[in-house]
């Protein structure tokens, strides 16, 4: 009987300590998670250079964490994913403009991380044109993290984990500017949005299909928006004037960079994926809801001077002509545009 009861513990402890073991020599090897770069099917081919930042797992892991570092803000409080929040296909959900250090508001509203493998420029006026060079403008902008490279090098330097995971990622543990760039370029790139309805539909997975008012929908889509809002990005990647006029600020968007006047009030035509999670909408948030954006189009176009071709009419009139009937089935196909597993995905969340 004793033996009995004494084997009993002595055996689980056994399994217990073999457990732990396996666990110890696991950890010791790359999990078989991650797949790499992949190009969706219905996508066509990355405008980014992959093979000058060949994604590896160590540098896509290196790139999350400092996405949602904050030590890359002035008082260590702003991180990259305060204002690009993933289950906002990371944007800054509800506000109009983002908040950055201090509580300090910006000018315009955060754009979401998503399918940047594809983007020649960045901003909504274009202002960067490489995706390796995007970190440094919200890192040192004042009102967003309010911090020098330099500093956020040296900081990274000091850091107990951070020369380990360069070293895991490059080869070194030197923390270089390229290098700390081109990991956070790592983990962008892998923010990719592809498995909406309409992804599915396209690739004919499976028997999914569009309901007929998605179906309607999507040929409203066709003959009104696609011309900016070209699939299957949903974005043409130019810069438009809308018809929304200055704003109090008036920012004049693609002039500040251009400096030609036939860019006044020009922004970057944003893409229609996600809108579920990315309210709210334009340059500077000023319409809260999708029906709000739809109302512009059809009512509220304003006659500008660079106001773009597409939104003036034979008859002199502006905007989108839409019935009712068009306009809800219009918004029945933006709602195949949300792809919910990029939104909860944990390979691109803070808890990894």
């Amino acid at each position: 009987m004793n033996s009995r009861r004494t084997g009993r513990p002595f055996a689980v402890l056994c399994l217990v300590l073999a457990c732990a073991v396996a666990c110890n020599k696991a950890a010791d090897v790359a999990p078989d998670w991650f797949g790499g770069f992949k190009k969706p099917a219905n996508f066509p081919e990355p405008v980014y250079d992959l093979n000058a930042n060949p994604i590896n797992q160590a540098g896509f892991e290196l790139g999350r964490k400092l996405f949602h570092d904050p030590l890359l803000s002035r008082n260590n409080t702003i991180s990259c994913a305060s204002c690009h929040i993933q289950s906002s296909a990371f944007t800054h959900h509800g506000h109009d403009v983002s908040h950055g250090i201090d509580d300090k508001l910006g000018t315009r509203n955060a754009p979401p991380i998503m399918n940047l493998a594809w983007s020649k420029n960045f901003f909504w006026d274009g202002g960067v044109f490489h995706l390796d060079m995007l970190a440094i403008a919200p890192i040192e902008n004042p009102v967003e993290m309010d911090e020098s490279l330099m500093n956020v090098l040296a900081k990274l330097r000091q850091h107990t984990q951070y020369p380990r995971l360069f070293e895991k990622a490059f080869g070194s543990p030197e923390i270089s500017t390229a290098n700390f760039l081109k990991a956070l370029s790592q983990f962008m790139l892998m923010a990719v949005s592809s498995n909406a309805k309409y992804d599915k539909v396209m690739r004919g997975e499976g028997h999914t299909a569009f309901t007929a008012d998605e179906q309607a929908g999507y040929a409203v889509y066709q003959q009104h928006c696609a011309g900016c809002h070209a699939e299957p990005l949903f974005t043409d990647q130019s810069f438009r004037d809308n018809g929304l006029g200055p704003n109090p600020i008036n920012d004049q968007g693609r002039y500040m960079i251009t400096l030609n006047d036939t860019d006044s009030y020009k922004f970057k035509v944003p893409s229609l994926r996600n809108l579920k999670y990315t309210a709210p909408y334009m340059h500077d948030g000023r319409l809260l809801t999708l029906a709000a954006v739809i109302a512009h189009y059809r009512r509220e176009v304003r006659d500008t001077p660079n106001l773009d071709p597409l939104l003036r009419n034979p008859d002199g009139s502006r905007g989108i002509v839409l019935s009712e009937t068009e306009k809800t089935d219009l918004l029945a196909f933006l709602q195949t545009l949300n792809d919910e597993k990029f939104v909860t995905d944990p390979f691109l969340g803070v808890g990894n």
